[in-house]
């Protein structure tokens, strides 16, 4: 099988390096060169990509070992459709590792035509080390190194308005943007680089906060002779991911002219504020999941597709996000149904095997972020308790009680939180366990069987209905018992 290069693919131009990018992983090369490489093809955006590898070891030198080319394949459900499609991504012109060539790193600051930083160093990568420095090569932090890189910049060319950065971070932290710029300012006082430099920075610089969700597996190991069998070459960096992709950035209209990111025909959003979209994702999405995983557990389901896919168990989840969760976000309704039925779709893509113990990590913070703001909510705006939200809260302090049914449960927590649950489960009495888990403001911040009237009550015939009765049968006599 021939070897994947631009020539044998007859790519033969190359395009100005527009973006530097810190990460060579799996998720910006599906999520992130995906969105470039359609803005190349479809709105002539003609975007060089140059990635930075932000750590000693990575895939860099693969990566220039096939010209910056690799195959995307994509798969999911979308209106109850199956959808498969693979794309060559050729966005990435070069493959830089700056602890082996630290000059041609900083070259990178002096390209003309360079208007975007975007990265992905994981969650734990925008942080301030004190003990970088600006003579090292590199500085250890990612926030250091691109400090450095944008200084370089600044010197290179005068300090020119003209040559500042749209810095676009994809990290998985709230307001992403933001906290790198304070980090960055931070060297910037630490090494003494004047203020000059610094009102530059401020000035005609711009970092953006973002939200980006679509799930990349990576590189398809278990079906790799059946992904190779499709292509024409040898391909060591191909990736998988699913068909949604979701994009929000805080921006305006400058932005907007910047990068034509509506003719990629994606969901990608530049707003005001993507807090109504962050707050949208917590509550659907990750609310969906979190209160699924102790209830579909407990009926004798294992993966998110099984759960949504049942009958019984897809109907409860759709009652809980469509009825529930819905009504107590402050979004147009029309639109959030139409995220809530994308979601739907993710949940039963066939092509990714979610499953539930493996998302039952620290279920009660979870729980506590993602799913108790429904319920308070709800019950503040419709002056009573959200039926299946509380079945959901009952299933998960049954679910912590460790086994059902003559089963370990696959419960992952801390040891606190599970010895809590098992001196509440010691106590005499279904009210008497509810209680006490309800009103431990170690876990919710606020005791709930105050702020919440009758929670407590529901909750315990919840859990007396389970253990008489079972999941589906509970369900059934707990809604007769509000009815």
């Amino acid at each position: 099988m021939k070897k994947l290069d631009r020539n044998s693919q007859g790519l033969e131009e190359k395009f100005p390096v527009k973006v530097v990018q810190f990460g060579e992983g799996n998720f910006l090369r599906a999520f992130v060169d995906y969105v470039i490489d359609k803005l190349n093809t479809d709105a002539e955006f003609r975007a060089g990509v140059a990635v930075v590898q932000p750590l000693k070891n990575g895939l860099v030198d693969m990566l220039n070992d096939q010209e910056g080319l690799y195959t995307l394949f994509m798969k999911g459900v979308q209106k109850g459709e199956e959808i498969q499609e693979n794309r060559l991504i050729s966005c990435i012109q070069q493959g830089i590792n700056p602890y082996d060539n630290f000059n041609a790193y900083l070259e990178l600051a002096e390209e003309e035509e360079l208007q975007f930083v975007i990265s992905n160093t994981t969650e734990a990568g925008i942080a301030f080390d004190e003990n970088d420095r600006p003579d090292m090569q590199p500085p250890s932090s990612f926030p250091g190194k691109l400090t450095v890189l944008l200084y370089r910049r600044f010197k290179h060319f005068k300090g020119s308005p003209s040559k500042g950065l749209t810095v676009i971070p994809c990290e998985l932290i709230n307001n992403n943007g933001d906290v790198l710029k304070e980090v960055i300012l931070k060297y910037v006082d630490l090494w003494e680089l004047g203020s000059e430099f610094k009102n530059w920075i401020t000035q005609h610089n711009s970092f953006h906060n973002t939200l980006v969700d679509r799930i990349v597996p990576g590189y398809p190991k278990d079906q790799q002779e059946e992904y190779q069998s499709r292509l024409s070459y040898e391909d060591k960096l191909m990736v998988s991911a699913e068909t949604f992709l979701l994009w929000v950035i805080e921006g305006d209209d400058k932005l907007k002219a910047k990068i034509p990111l509506e003719k990629a025909g994606l969901d990608i959003k530049i707003v005001n504020s993507i807090q109504p979209y962050r707050t949208r994702k917590v509550r659907i999405l990750n609310g969906a999941h979190t209160a699924m995983v102790p209830f579909s557990l407990l009926y004798g389901n294992e993966t998110v597709k099984e759960t949504i896919d049942g009958e019984f168990t897809g109907k409860f989840v759709k009652k809980a996000v469509f009825d529930e969760i819905i009504p107590t976000l402050d979004m147009e309704k029309e639109e959030l149904r139409d995220f809530a039925e994308q979601i739907m779709d993710r949940f039963r893509n066939p092509f990714i095997k979610h499953r539930l113990a493996s998302i039952a990590l620290n279920s009660v913070s979870k729980f506590k972020v993602r799913v108790l703001p429904s319920l308070t909510g709800y019950y503040r705006e419709q002056k009573q308790l959200p039926a299946y939200l509380v079945f959901a809260m009952a299933c998960l302090i049954r679910f912590y009680k460790g086994e059902w049914q003559g089963k370990q449960l696959p419960v992952q927590d801390s040891e606190d939180v599970v010895k809590t649950f098992q001196e509440a489960w010691a106590l005499s009495g279904f009210g008497e366990t509810a209680g006490s888990i309800l009103k431990n403001e170690g876990f919710w911040d606020e005791d709930l069987t105050r702020t919440v009237p009758g929670l407590k009550e529901a909750v315990t015939t919840a859990l007396e209905m389970i253990e008489e009765k079972g999941i589906e049968k509970g369900l059934e006599k707990y809604m007769g018992s509000i009815g």
